[in-house]
């Protein structure tokens, strides 16, 4: 049965994006509406957003906290703002407008951090949505948040329209993409979320914390991580509360949109090839070696990402002497930890034709490595979910990965099992074991029928968003039930 869904987020592809949340964001409205469901996604109006044509606009009042110097008798104000709405591809796009808000220079701040009132925007953004269902008389069945900033939305409705006879029985699913960052608001600017002042402490109000206490279904973004957050090493200071809400905590694992990530319909690459006609590869690997200067006689590793501890780029950084003597080249794209790039930096200097830098965010240059590399390299010391190893398997660079959150969800080591097995994977997280699985990957790729077959294996995988699509659609279910 066809269920309404309303999405709030504050990024989404193509309009808004610092990061891969506004690919999911999309990526899993667009699916669901393919399966039939009506899907909302409420995004704040950031200044340059481009929205798309023939928006509608509803003009409402939304009611959010009030400062306590102001002399606000009832604790709110009403704020004025219209919700521009168009369609996307396959959903519609509800832009929260309010230029006090969302005309400003960052989506969540500036060169002098975060906004202080990042609490009150990102409530009008979830009251925003909540007040224009109650106008339209037209609730859905799920409100669905991502992340912190979600937060407000779910608290709102569960508290200060607990007895909304339209919208009280929306059941609430909140998705943690990243567990690191919290929405803290200060107990002296509490009041901008205009919730009971039970929530939180002394303090203030950790949205993220208390939002996974009330919201009636949370998730991540891969199985694995899921169960590894429950503990301290990885749960980022909410394993406790994640413990609490035992089988209503659930992981499901991202996808890659397949139509975005083509290599037979990628203009970046020399040569266009499939899973069915792998030929085209050799010139994308040609091409790569000669556009870096790489000589092209060994296997070459690739390297994309933000290059610093948490993805594990310290372990490439100390381990690369050891692969370059096993006769690898590596192909990295990415910027962050200036130490860690200086030291690549250094060996590339005595190794010039095996070691390439681009200290720079380049979307076709990733889509060139991932394609004219043999390997791609991701020794994440935690990762909720990745897409850097999915878009590998389908460009046919065989991963070697941490055995991590979704990287173990999705790579399975082909010593280990050789009929599933679409790369290598390593367990601790030190350079000896990454030198080690990058050993035996090494020794895999000068097999030259067993690599054909490795690489075919993991290019014939699906790792669509329809898989994804049908695990939220059940959670759904759950909440209906």
């Amino acid at each position: 049965m066809a269920m309404r869904i309303a999405m709030v987020a504050s990024e989404c592809e193509p309009f808004a994006k610092t990061g891969g949340l506004a690919d999911v964001v999309d990526a899993l409205a667009r699916a669901l509406g393919a399966r039939g469901h009506e899907v909302d996604v409420y995004l704040p109006l950031y200044r340059g957003l481009r929205p798309p044509e023939d928006l509608d606009a509803l003009a409402t009042l939304v009611p959010v906290g009030a400062d306590p110097a102001n002399g606000s008798e009832d604790g709110f104000e009403r704020v004025p703002v219209v919700v521009r709405s168009g369609r996307a591809d396959g959903y519609r796009l509800r832009l929260v407008d309010h230029e006090p808000s969302f005309d400003r220079a960052g989506f969540y701040g500036d060169a002098r951090g975060d906004y202080p009132d990042n609490g009150l925007r990102f409530t009008l953004l979830g009251r925003a949505a909540l007040e224009t269902m109650r106008a339209e008389a037209r609730p859905a069945d799920v409100l669905h948040g991502h992340d912190w900033q979600a937060g407000p939305a779910i608290l709102s409705l569960r508290t200060r329209y607990a007895h909304d006879p339209l919208l009280a029985r929306m059941g609430t699913m909140l998705t943690c993409h990243n567990l690191a960052y919290h929405g803290w608001v200060p107990r002296d600017r509490a009041w901008e979320l205009d919730l009971p002042r039970d929530i939180g402490d002394d303090a203030g109000v950790d949205l993220l914390r208390e939002t996974v206490r009330r919201a009636d279904l949370v998730n991540t973004v891969s199985p694995s991580y899921a169960r590894e957050s429950l503990g301290q090493e990885y749960g980022a200071g909410l394993d406790d509360v994640l413990r609490d809400r035992g089988d209503r905590y659930i992981g499901i694992m991202n996808g890659i949109d397949p139509t975005v990530w083509d290599p037979a319909r990628d203009r970046a690459l020399a040569a266009p090839f499939s899973a069915d006609d792998v030929s085209g590869r050799a010139a994308c690997r040609a091409d790569l070696c000669a556009r870096l200067g790489l000589s092209a006689d060994g296997p070459v590793l690739g390297v994309i990402g933000r290059l610093d501890p948490q993805k594990g780029f310290d372990l490439v950084t100390a381990g690369a002497p050891a692969l370059l003597a096993m006769g690898a080249r590596l192909a990295i794209l990415g910027t962050g930890d200036a130490q860690l790039i200086a030291g690549l930096r250094a060996i590339g200097a005595q190794h010039p034709d095996r070691i390439a830098i681009l200290d720079r965010f380049d979307r076709d240059e990733a889509r060139r490595i991932y394609a004219g590399s043999d390997m791609f390299l991701m020794p994440s010391r935690f990762e909720p979910s990745g897409q850097g190893q999915l878009i590998a398997l389908r460009y046919g660079s065989v991963p070697l990965v941490r055995a991590t959150g979704g990287l173990l969800d999705t790579i399975t080591d082909a010593d280990l099992d050789p009929e599933r097995g679409n790369g290598f994977t390593f367990g601790p997280a030190d350079p000896d074991a990454l030198v080690s699985a990058a050993r035996r990957a090494i020794a895999a790729w000068q097999d030259r029928d067993r690599w054909q077959v490795l690489m075919a294996q993991g290019m014939h995988e699906d790792h669509g968003w329809d898989r994804p699509a049908e695990r939220y659609e059940e959670a759904y279910r759950t909440l209906r039930d």
